[in-house]
């Protein structure tokens, strides 16, 4: 971002390429649509490239980015009055060979269960935990971006985890009532 900022213009498409599909990913669990999470990721970035000279190397660039990308999906959900839902895979993910066809569909049930517990969430908590576990962010980092403290990033992940375990645990035992 330092070289962008002294006129270096491909750096800018370096960094795009880096952090596109953290970004896209981020922003697909805000609002779980493929597209409008891809949309939403170009006007991050072009977010990013406008602020540019704001960028201070004090923090990290992914912990800035991820800022503007938190503001932007926030402002975008809240505009959009969405409905936070999730989609079921793309039908073009196929198993492995040496995957069997139970296994697969055993796989996907439980990613489809994952990602319901996920929207179940508060979205402070779906956030931090998503920040935390899909983007390995630190705790610091995350605090930074969602603008909060340390402390309240550990509770919310801490929340988030326990109700994840109870979701799973009841889902499990739904499926063992079957």
């Amino acid at each position: 971002m330092l070289a962008y900022q002294r006129g270096d213009e491909e750096c800018f498409d370096k960094l795009f390429q880096k952090h596109k599909r953290a970004v896209i990913n981020f922003s697909y669990r805000f609002t779980g649509r493929r597209d409008v999470a891809e949309e939403l990721a170009q006007d991050i970035f072009v977010k990013c490239a406008l602020a540019a000279d704001t960028y201070q190397p004090a923090a990290k660039f992914t912990t800035w980015l991820f800022r503007i990308a938190r503001n932007h999906c926030l402002n975008e959900v809240r505009r959009q009055d969405y409905r936070y839902h999730t989609q079921p895979m793309e039908a073009s993910q196929e198993p492995p060979e040496e995957q069997t066809p139970e296994a697969h569909t055993a796989a996907r049930k439980l990613q489809q269960t994952l990602e319901q517990g996920l929207t179940d969430l508060p979205a402070p908590q779906r956030e931090a935990l998503l920040l935390s576990r899909f983007h390995a962010m630190s705790y610091e980092d995350i605090a930074q971006t969602m603008e909060t403290s340390v402390s309240a990033v550990k509770s919310l992940i801490n929340r988030a985890k326990r109700s994840m375990v109870k979701y799973l645990a009841r889902h499990a035992e739904a499926c063992h009532e079957m």
